[in-house]
């Protein structure tokens, strides 16, 4: 019933069954805690197990206690600006059915740091004397505005905003959906913008709060333009990367009807550029640096090859358009399984024993 909707409408609905839990009745989520041996702690924050929800989906913290129901150990809310902006003209979000895939170009689309910010520090107040599980960590995906020209300041108000109401924060540089961002992963602008951005954090523009900040980058660089994140993640001793973002590339594969749709391109196609991107980060980084891993993943094979590749958390999206919320279910258990079955007892052995 869902895929007679076009794609954004579709996703629009889902995000009101999910807020009003109307979803619950048609879905009931299963409601069993995951194995010890799954929980991972990074950053001083405790994770269930590794499986998270990446930003793009609830871009306006509207539903996330209903997405943390269905199983999500962490979930990523935005792209955020710091002023609302409604994004790229429609239709800009395509079902490649076919090819296990979505392309969108949405822009940014959100309610601005007024807005989401208000919804998430409503969510800490409800929370406030709720049981420590209750308290599962949200990220926030950070963006500038379409039309500014200063991304640091952007940026920067981002953190100031939101940096005491979530858990982490991630620095979205590699969108391919507003003009210029992608310029902002060269060595010297990234270094400048994530320099900055550390030492206002470490200044208290947030508060009390320093949270941990990470940097989400493209499947797309280049062996040079990786040095040059790397490098430029290094110099500013950020926290971690989120490996990676949509791609701009079409694969001679692709069979769905809106395959030649401009915009970023995200899963099954993604799934082995974003893979191998994750093993050379890992390697790169001496597997100093924790690595989030995201794109193409929709099994719990795909979720054991990213976390070998050096993944230490993994988020996923496009696959939850085909396969519904029960896929967190099923990846969690298949995890689990596997590990039973090759005596692993800590999921943490895995990562990076096949970078």
């Amino acid at each position: 019933m869902v895929f007679r909707l076009e794609a954004e409408r579709a996703h629009a609905l889902s995000l009101w069954a999910l807020r009003t839990r109307m979803a619950m009745l048609v879905m009931p989520p299963r409601r069993v805690p995951p194995p010890p041996g799954l929980a991972r702690r990074l950053w001083g924050l405790d994770f269930a197990h590794p499986l998270g929800l990446a930003a793009g989906y609830d871009k306006n913290a509207v539903a996330i206690d209903p997405l943390f129901d269905y199983g999500f150990a962490f979930v990523e809310i935005g792209g955020v600006t710091p002023r609302p902006q409604p994004g790229n003209d429609r239709p800009r979000l395509f079902r490649l059915a076919p090819d296990r895939a979505v392309i969108n170009r949405m822009g940014f689309n959100n309610d601005g740091l007024d807005m989401v910010a208000a919804r998430l520090a409503a969510r800490r107040r409800r929370l406030a004397g709720a049981p420590v599980g209750r308290r599962r960590p949200v990220f926030a995906n950070l963006g500038k505005n379409k039309t500014s020209e200063d991304a640091l300041a952007d940026y920067t108000a981002g953190l100031a905003r939101l940096g005491s109401l979530v858990d982490v924060v991630v620095v979205n540089v590699s969108s391919p959906n507003t003009p210029g961002l992608r310029d902002l992963q060269g060595r010297a602008l990234l270094t400048g913008l994530l320099s900055g951005l550390m030492a206002a954090r470490d200044g208290g523009i947030a508060g009390e709060a320093r949270p941990p900040i990470l940097v989400k980058i493209a499947p797309d660089l280049d062996d040079a333009g990786l040095a040059d994140v790397v490098d430029a993640a290094r110099d500013a001793a950020i926290d971690g990367m989120v490996v990676a973002n949509t791609t701009l590339a079409r694969p001679d594969s692709l069979q769905g009807r809106n395959r030649a749709e401009a915009g970023g391109l995200s899963g099954r196609p993604l799934k082995a550029r974003a893979l191998a991107l994750t093993r050379e980060v890992y390697r790169a980084t001496g597997g100093a640096m924790p690595i989030v891993g995201v794109g193409g993943i929709e099994s719990a094979r795909d979720a054991w090859d990213r976390m070998a590749a050096g993944a230490g958390l993994l988020q996923l999206y496009s696959a939850l358009v085909y396969e519904g919320p029960g896929l967190v279910a099923r990846i969690v258990d298949g995890l689990n399984g596997r590990m039973i079955a090759e005596g692993v007892r800590d999921v943490g052995e895995i990562v990076g024993t096949a970078a």
